[in-house]
């Protein structure tokens, strides 16, 4: 059986009499060089293991089996368990876990099913939840690296670098607490049903701190999601939401030119080093 073969996948959904569900964004691979790609690309090796999420048909648990000394993969839907068992059933160091990633206890699993071995965090999230799904999987802090399938557009922000059109709030948190690249494209005819856009494989690599010292975690996120939150504003105006009760326009004027910022400058032309800079110098002001 080809687990990505249309024809195969058609007849073995429709002996479970099993359809897909638009709520839970399922989109199924029909290119076999891509679970391939994911799996050897991903760093799971015989010493190592890997935990998938969403297996789907199990074309990407099956290449995962062949490398990892075992594998566990979470499914939410309960209607693909039957379906799993017969496109698996080869497998012998698969295992399957009914759950939700967003309310699992991701570290948790790892230890039960993996003791203290090392691993690999792999999944095709279904849109919706990518975010999430990846803000879960980081802080976990159990795993080598997380190599996931997302939309391409996702992909892009992520990796995006300060001051391009694709750089938001979410690339600054991923490159936080992780080393991001895009390693592949994946073009929508690769899927049934086939979605209406592209996607991308993109791998990250946890760090064991961040790139640079941040005083004062919770205040950096929130001066974050503030210069973000109204990307057309200039920082100052931006910052008002956030530091306007203590600082005031004028003080938040003053903040930004005094870490050397020009007052016009646009949250999106910061790095993630300068929001370090700019959080130690408002915490500073702020204690005054």
């Amino acid at each position: 059986m080809d687990l990505c073969n249309i024809d195969d996948i058609r007849r073995v959904l429709g002996r479970h009499g099993f359809r897909f569900s638009k709520s839970l964004g399922q989109n199924f691979l029909t290119a076999a060089w891509v679970p391939a790609q994911i799996a050897d690309s991903c760093g799971v090796d015989r010493d190592s293991c890997a935990l998938e999420v969403g297996p789907g048909m199990g074309c990407l648990t099956e290449q995962l089996s062949r490398r990892a000394d075992k594998v566990c993969a979470i499914e939410l839907d309960r209607n693909l368990f039957p379906v799993l068992e017969e496109t698996l059933a080869g497998c012998d160091n698969i295992e399957i876990v009914q759950g939700d990633v967003l309310k699992c206890d991701l570290a948790g699993i790892c230890q039960e099913k993996f003791g203290d071995a090392p691993v690999y965090a792999c999944a095709n999230l279904p849109y919706y939840i990518t975010t999430p799904a990846i803000t879960a999987l980081l802080t976990a802090n159990v795993f080598r690296a997380i190599t996931v399938m997302v939309q391409k557009e996702v992909a892009q922000r992520i990796c995006a670098p300060a001051g391009s059109p694709d750089y938001s709030a979410f690339s600054i948190y991923i490159d936080y607490y992780a080393d991001a690249e895009i390693l592949f494209d994946v073009p929508r005819d690769c899927f049934v049903p086939q979605p209406k856009v592209d996607s991308a494989v993109v791998r990250l690599i946890p760090r064991g701190k961040p790139p640079v010292p941040v005083c004062n975690e919770k205040l950096f996120f929130t001066l974050v999601k503030a210069a973000f939150g109204q990307r057309r504003k200039t920082l100052a105006n931006a910052l008002q939401s956030a530091l306007g009760n203590t600082l005031g326009k004028a003080g938040i004027v003053q903040l930004i030119t005094d870490c050397g910022f020009d007052a016009r400058i646009r949250g999106e032309k910061l790095s993630l080093a300068d929001y370090a800079k700019l959080t130690e110098l408002a915490e500073q002001r702020m204690a005054q």
